[in-house]
């Protein structure tokens, strides 16, 4: 038997696991800044790859591309809204297969957001280490990852896996 997504007996995702995920890949990224600073707080750099990839570390106290350099309020503002919503569609979100790839993208949006945040109260900016120097790309760290591909693959998800009039409706005030 289908379940109907429409039902109020429908079963909606389950908020812990998600949570904890979460808090595990927030985990993941704080370790790699902190070995990151261990490795190449005094200026040092790590070439992986000549010309390519290389690690340096930078403290970054803007955002992608150092725009709103200090503007640490309007990113804790924003962090929060992000936050907010985020789990605000979790919480809607039905707990079938189909939307396990949003909910997925939507933890890894979660964690990098609160990743860069506790940079952001702690040190009073970010701690990035990654840098493409073939394309000469801003340098960035795993939480940007997080956010960058997870936002990526969703926009790939709704422009091509959820297409149906209906595949958003749970999040709907009906």
């Amino acid at each position: 038997m289908k379940e109907n997504k429409n039902s109020p007996e429908y079963p909606r995702t389950k908020l812990l696991p998600g949570v904890l995920f979460i808090v595990l890949l927030i985990i993941l990224d704080q370790i790699t800044k902190i070995v990151a600073v261990h490795f190449l707080g005094g200026g040092q750099k790590v070439i992986l790859i000549p010309g390519v990839l290389e690690f340096t570390l930078i403290h970054n106290s803007g955002a992608a591309f150092g725009i709103l350099q200090n503007a640490m309020l309007f990113f804790f503002i924003i962090t929060a809204a992000a936050l907010v919503m985020i789990f605000f569609i979790l919480s809607r979100t039905p707990s079938v297969r189909r939307y396990l790839p949003m909910r997925l993208c939507l933890y890894f949006i979660a964690a990098g957001a609160v990743g860069n945040l506790i940079d952001r109260a702690v040190f009073s900016y970010v701690r990035d280490f990654i840098y493409f120097s073939l394309i000469d790309f801003p340098v960035f760290n795993v939480a940007d990852i997080y956010i960058t591909c997870a936002a990526f693959t969703m926009v790939l998800l709704t422009m091509f896996y959820y297409r149906e009039e209906n595949d958003f409706s749970f999040l709907s005030f009906k």
